[in-house]
């Protein structure tokens, strides 16, 4: 069966969509390929996201890329994961399903090393359940 192809946008895309990417790429593999994308790239795939992923044996060589490297291209799902309360959230115009799964930015998380891994590690358990759930779901 050929794999279905999912993307996830958010602004930055070094941080939400990068965990998202990685999560489905270890977990559904063999259902799905995703990729992620920013509205505005930061340029970078924050260190802190890597860790969460590595501390659940995922390691993840994603790079901070621009939704328009993927404009044209077919996806049947594209999920945006910004914070619905802070965040402008990109459009996609181009094809596939849409869905919205809001996750607050662990990068704005202001406090020591350990509150902001805490805030990473929440967002990295939501998506766990919820990103998974939404792609098994999607793939009948």
């Amino acid at each position: 069966m050929a794999k279905r192809h999912v993307l996830f946008l958010c602004t930055g895309n070094s941080c939400r969509s990068q965990i998202a990417e990685a999560l489905v790429n270890a977990r559904l593999a063999d259902a799905w390929q995703a990729v992620s994308a920013g509205s505005r790239p930061a340029g970078f795939v924050h260190p802190m996201a890597l860790q969460v992923l590595d501390e659940i044996g995922i390691r993840h060589n994603g790079r901070s890329k621009s939704m328009d490297e993927f404009r044209g291209q077919p996806f049947e799902l594209v999920v945006t994961v910004c914070d619905d309360n802070s965040e402008q959230c990109p459009v996609w115009l181009g094809k596939g399903k849409q869905v919205h799964l809001g996750f607050p930015n662990p990068a704005a998380v202001t406090g020591t090393d350990q509150e902001k891994l805490t805030a990473f590690r929440s967002v990295r358990d939501g998506m766990l359940d919820k990103v998974i759930a939404l792609l098994e779901q999607n793939a009948r």
